[in-house]
This record gives C-alpha cells, structure tokens and sequence, in this order.
C-alpha cells in the first residue's frame, strides 16, 4: 500500500490496516504524536479504530527533546 506520510509517497506492507499499526511499523507506538489523516487531525483513542487506504495523506509530529 501506498501512503503519503509528510509529503512523501512511501510504501508499507498490506497487512498494516491501522493509524495505530502505521505507527507501530515506524516505531512511534511508544511516543507522543500528533496524527493528521487527510487533514483531519485524529484523537489518539481512534488510532486502533482509524483504518488507512491506499492513497492516504498521513501528517506525524512527535516531540524530540534537546538541548
């Protein structure tokens, strides 16, 4: 399947169906992040319940500490 995640086409494998497994396939399960799907900006309760298609345009912000 084919996504656009911030502005690039990027391919992941079919069996991830999910705003929740997208995460977990780019290792941000474990963070806080901010998910807009085709410009709609999702609660973080409907990630498991917010399923992707081919074609969908996926924005993800998360906080990267420093100093």
């Amino acid at each position: 399947m084919k996504l656009i995640i911030n502005g690039d086409p990027i391919e992941i494998p079919d069996t991830v169906t999910t705003v929740a497994e997208v995460l977990e396939h780019f290792q941000l399960d474990q963070k806080v992040v901010i998910v807009e799907k085709n410009k709609e900006i999702l609660q973080k309760d409907h990630h498991s319940a917010e399923n992707v298609q081919d074609g969908d345009q996926l924005e993800l912000v998360h906080f990267v500490g420093g100093g």
